[in-house]
């Protein structure tokens, strides 16, 4: 029986393209391999969001190279989103790489594989298709909580930072029946959390639907305890979206919302199509519509040509919203785009600052905004054991809360009933709420 091994770097969208070629393999008669070191065929799923995450991986394929010499018959494979712009390098200067494929390329394995057997050359397929979305082919998951369905691809934002566009391709989403099919069959696995997936998540369109209408299709699926998406664009964040969130009770009530940066300079330079002030009247209007919502976000530091003024209205965003967490980079300019183009780029030692400001001041907010929760009674799903004490469950409210609490009858997947006493750094403590005692209205 031959084995595979995948490591999966980047965002949640690689964890779910791995989880599909997981099931590729599986259907070639492949089962999965603990390590490297017992794998036949190795799969390195690759990001291309940031440069450090680039250097990873030429690292990772370094070594790799090793275990190829001595186990020349391994098969060495370079997945995601790093395709497009290595594959020179590795037909040039990596011939032990085999494999090279884009995101859209996937489907092809089953065929490459058999053709590997007779060609030394590295196989390279890094085509982005307008159609491909992988209907009708369902991943191979690991045991859990939580289940990433893929309903859309690519990206038609064209943000001047982003390189996903290039790497992904343009927007098109699957049908509604196949991802509630989908949905179905993850539930019938095990799993009670469902997460939407795509790069603008509620761009989502097919023959004639729209993302609120999929919400509201996917929340009548029976045994779906939780349904979250990632990451939504501002710009589509719209009233009947919320109003869906709000009225069906297994929708969570937490929304991620990208704002990058506060300056409408800096906003328009990254082509990111709001205002500093439309985007606070939006957060604005998600927690009048969903009072108790959890607010994230993403925020760059040191965009090309942001002077300390306009650094400084990102942070009275962030004073003004308030977001529960935050995703900090420093900028990190990928090649093709747009904003590696401009001449005013920041230095090192700016970013490093301004980016060191950010973390702080999100640290405040988040424990300011944990500390409304103490003295609720929320429901907590119970998701693993506690990395403190094997005594305590942790499991996340429904705005997207971690919660660390003992475990007493609890069980992994239960919705269980939690009082919040404490709340340090990013985290809620809690205790089990005694019989008859009522969760709080907002959680």
């Amino acid at each position: 029986m031959k084995r595979y091994y995948i490591e999966t770097y980047g965002c949640q969208m690689n964890v779910a393209d791995s989880e599909l070629v997981s099931g590729l393999m599986e259907q070639s008669g492949y089962v999965p391999a603990e390590s490297e070191y017992e794998a036949d065929a190795i799969f390195l799923n690759t990001c291309a969001i940031r440069e450090h995450a680039e250097e990873k991986i030429h690292s990772r394929l370094g070594t790799l190279r090793k275990l190829k010499e001595g186990r020349p018959e391994t098969i060495i494979g370079l997945l995601g989103c790093m395709a497009q712009h290595v594959k020179d390098d590795i037909l040039e200067h990596k011939s032990y790489v085999d494999f090279v494929l884009g995101p859209d390329s996937y489907r092809r394995l089953p065929a490459l594989l058999r053709r590997q057997k007779e060609t030394a050359n590295s196989i390279v397929d890094t085509r982005l298709s307008r159609f491909e979305v992988y209907e009708n082919l369902y991943p191979s998951r690991n045991e859990g909580i939580n289940a990433w369905v893929s309903i859309m691809r690519g990206c038609d934002k064209f943000c001047t930072f982003c390189i996903v566009p290039f790497t992904r391709g343009r927007e098109r989403s699957r049908i509604m029946a196949s991802i509630v099919e989908e949905v179905e069959q993850a539930v019938a696995q095990g799993f009670v959390e469902i997460t939407l997936l795509g790069q603008n998540v509620n761009s989502y369109r097919s023959e004639g639907s729209r993302f609120p209408e999929l919400l509201h299709a996917v929340s009548e699926v029976p045994a779906v305890e939780r349904i979250r998406f990632t990451s939504p664009h501002p710009q589509d964040v719209d009233d009947e979206m919320l109003f869906v969130m709000r009225d069906r009770p297994n929708i969570c009530n937490s929304v991620h919302l990208p704002l990058q940066a506060g300056s409408d300079r800096i906003l328009n330079r990254m082509n990111r199509t709001y205002t500093k002030s439309e985007f606070i009247s939006l957060a604005e209007r998600i927690r009048h519509i969903l009072p108790g919502c959890g607010l994230s976000t993403d925020i760059i530091a040191g965009f090309p040509g942001e002077t300390e003024e306009e650094f400084a209205q990102t942070l009275e965003v962030m004073e003004r919203v308030n977001f529960d967490s935050a995703f900090t980079f420093k900028y990190s300019p990928r090649p093709g785009t747009k904003a590696e183009e401009y001449s005013n780029h920041i230095s090192e030692e700016v970013k490093q600052g301004r980016l060191q400001q950010l973390i702080e001041l999100q640290a405040r907010h988040t424990l300011e905004r944990n500390q409304n929760e103490i003295g609720k009674t929320v429901k907590v799903l119970v998701e693993k054991e506690s990395k403190k004490s094997s005594a305590d469950w942790a499991g996340r409210t429904d705005n997207n809360k971690w919660v660390i609490f003992p475990k007493g009858a609890a069980q992994i997947r239960d919705l269980t009933d939690v009082r919040i006493v404490a709340a340090k750094g990013v985290s809620l403590f809690g205790e089990l709420a005694q019989i008859g005692e009522m969760p709080h209205a907002v959680a």
